[in-house]
């Protein structure tokens, strides 16, 4: 009994390679194999090409995204003559009327550099005077420091008085008694004010670049820039006819 099963076990080992041979040598398995290859490259290729393409959109977008950016920044930094498009269509959208001066931003930036010119020699002159130059009496130290100090303030209280009078926007709705504009402290930051109808002037005084005069505060508006030739009008009026004939007859 050992025999014959040890017999029939040697005839199954020996038997089933054959068996495998018969199966792997079946024309339906090499068909199907070869369909499951093919349906595996056309995915893997499609899926390829799918992440080049989102890859290269990607890539696109954030070149598009930073060219946006670098050329935001550029516009920003540009000194620039007469409103900004973007600005003045958003301004527009608020209110029906609006002028905004034409060198706003380049008052502004001078402004600060004026402030910060005036804040270092203040603060840094004194040290430089007295550090520099032991032998100097120091009377003449401080006559020195003291000088450097008058110059850059009244350099920029004269900045300031120049251009206090320089309206950098002007906001009015048709029918109102009164208009809303936007001066510049003399630290450059914005200080609004309401103005009547009423109380606008015109201005007697030999001031440069002064237009009208309202609540003893001086104004001036770019009349080349201000496209409502209405509003204009009634921010320019005329000089007595005393004064008129007086100037006459210098």
């Amino acid at each position: 009994m050992a025999a014959r099963r040890s017999a029939s076990l040697c005839r199954s080992l020996f038997l089933r390679p054959s068996v495998a041979t018969q199966t792997t040598s079946r024309p339906g398995f090499h068909q199907s194999r070869n369909v499951i290859l093919n349906q595996y490259s056309a995915c893997r290729s499609s899926f390829t090409t799918e992440l080049t393409g989102l890859c290269t959109q990607k890539r696109w977008a954030s070149r598009a995204a930073t060219a946006a950016a670098a050329r935001t920044s550029v516009d920003d930094n540009k000194i620039s003559i007469g409103p900004k498009k973007g600005k003045l269509e958003k301004d527009a959208k608020e209110t029906e009327v609006i002028y905004e001066g034409p060198i706003s931003s380049t008052i502004k930036k001078v402004k600060l550099l004026s402030l910060s010119t005036c804040c270092l020699s203040v603060s840094l002159g004194p040290v430089i005077t007295f550090m520099t130059s032991p032998e100097l009496n120091v009377i003449l130290k401080g006559g020195v420091a003291s000088t450097v100090i008058f110059l850059s303030a009244s350099t920029t209280a004269a900045l300031h008085w120049f251009v206090s009078p320089y309206i950098h926007k002007l906001k009015w709705q048709p029918g109102s008694p009164t208009f809303d504009v936007e001066m510049m402290s003399w630290l450059a930051t914005p200080l609004p004010r309401t103005i009547r109808f009423a109380d606008v002037k015109a201005a007697d005084t030999k001031r440069p670049f002064v237009t009208f005069k309202a609540d003893d505060n001086f104004y001036f508006v770019d009349a080349e820039h201000c496209n409502n030739k209405a509003l204009l009008a009634r921010l320019t009026p005329e000089k007595p006819s005393g004064q008129q004939s007086a100037f006459k007859n210098i």
